[in-house]
Formats: C-alpha cells, sequence, structure tokens
C-alpha cells in the first residue's frame, strides 16, 4: 500500500493525522477556557465527556492517531537521515542563509518535547480522571471533578513549568506542521504559501495561548472561583 511503503504517502499520512490532531487540541483549547469562567461548566463538559462508550472510542481513536503520527516522524527522520548519509554532518549553505526555519531543523527534538510533555498531561488528567473512573480507582480528589484536577495540578510550580515548556514547543512544532502539512495535501502554491505560514502561526498563537492563560491563571490563583 503506497501509504506504508512509499516516502509521499508516509508524509499524507503524517500531515492528515497531524491536522486531525490540530483539531482535537483546537477543541481542547476551547474547553480550557471555560474553566476561567465557569467551574459548573467546565464540569458539565466533564460529565458529558466522561466515562461513556463514545469517550473510550474517542480516546483510542486519538490514541491511534497520536501513535501513527509519532510512529511515522520517526520513520520519516530515518530515512530523511539514511538519503542524506555522510552530508548531513555538513553546514548548509541554504541553513546559513537562514531560509531554513528553525523548528524545520529541529522537528524530531520538537517533537520529543511534545510526547514527553503529552504524557505528562495524560497522566495528570486522563489518568486520573477518565482512567480512574472507569476502573473505580480510589482517588482523594473525584475523578469527575476536572476543575479540581486543574487546580490541584497546577497549584504544582514544577508542572507549570513543564507545561510552559511543553506548550513552547508545542507552537514551534505546530507552526511548521501547520503550512507542512497543507504543502504535502497540495494546497498550498507559489501563492498561498506564505499565506498560509502566515495564518498558521496566527492559529497556533492563539491555540496555545488558550491552553497557556489556563496555565497561568491558575498557577496565580486567577480563576473567579478560586479569587
Amino acid at each position: 500500500m503506497w501509504l506504508i511503503n512509499s516516502s509521499i504517502g508516509r508524509k499524507v499520512v503524517m500531515s492528515v493525522t497531524g491536522i486531525a490532531l490540530i483539531l482535537f487540541l483546537t477543541f481542547h483549547g476551547c474547553m480550557n477556557l471555560v474553566a476561567l469562567f465557569s467551574e459548573e461548566g467546565y464540569n458539565m463538559i466533564c460529565e458529558f465527556l466522561g466515562a461513556n462508550w463514545y469517550a473510550v472510542v474517542a480516546t483510542l481513536g486519538l490514541a491511534a492517531l497520536a501513535v501513527i503520527h509519532i510512529v511515522y516522524a520517526f520513520i520519516l527522520t530515518a530515512q530523511n537521515r539514511t538519503a542524506r548519509g555522510n552530508n548531513r554532518y555538513e553546514v548548509s549553505t541554504v541553513v546559513n542563509s537562514g531560509k531554513v526555519e528553525w523548528s524545520s531543523k529541529n522537528m524530531l527534538v520538537l517533537g520529543l518535547i511534545v510526547v514527553i510533555g503529552l504524557l505528562l498531561h495524560l497522566y495528570n488528567f486522563w489518568y486520573n480522571m477518565m482512567f480512574a473512573e472507569l476502573i473505580g480507582t480510589y482517588q482523594q480528589i473525584d475523578p469527575a471533578d476536572g476543575f479540581a484536577w486543574i487546580v490541584e495540578t497546577f497549584s504544582n510550580p514544577v508542572f507549570v513549568v513543564l507545561y510552559i515548556v511543553w506548550l513552547v514547543a508545542l507552537w514551534f512544532h505546530l507552526t511548521h506542521g501547520f503550512w507542512s502539512a497543507l504543502q504535502t495535501l497540495g494546497w498550498s502554491g507559489k501563492i498561498w504559501f506564505c499565506r498560509w505560514k502566515i495564518i498558521g502561526i496566527i492559529y497556533v498563537t492563539l491555540l496555545i495561548l488558550a491552553f497557556l492563560v489556563v496555565v497561568l491563571a491558575f498557577a496565580f490563583k486567577c480563576a473567579p472561583s478560586l479569587c
């Protein structure tokens, strides 16, 4: 199958899964913003997305997308390194001219930081909430009380710093991945190439800010219910 056996097919898979994950992050970011205005509203959303069959299916689907995206990223990186051979140790005049983005040259490192941050996030929230509720594990905080878990997590300054580092890495990763995915899918001609880069930077910046403002608001106890 060309999606698996060819480099172009693998790039298409990377692009499609990447766009799907960006759409999920958009939903997740909007959901988090609700916590700034209403504890009850946020917990209602958490209850709606609680331990039900559709939530489990959606979680497994997202996990599959993330795993596929990560695996293909490593495969493509290994292929690129093999194709360049010893040339990968040479200094490129294109790089020195500033035509290659820093994020483009460091996508693997950024990706690793993103994966580590994702695992941390899954532990702090998915494991303590949805998984705990599914298996009936006792928790000091009600697994369905998502607002309380936000308060608990971001009252720890270590987690706050780790999340900020994760979000910065995610910004670099997504701003490159946004236009790169569209280019791979053939939606980026000469005119739209620069436009998609600008749109991507604006969109991803707003998306990351949606996460960052929640982290900082709860870290400094600025949420309405905490003041």
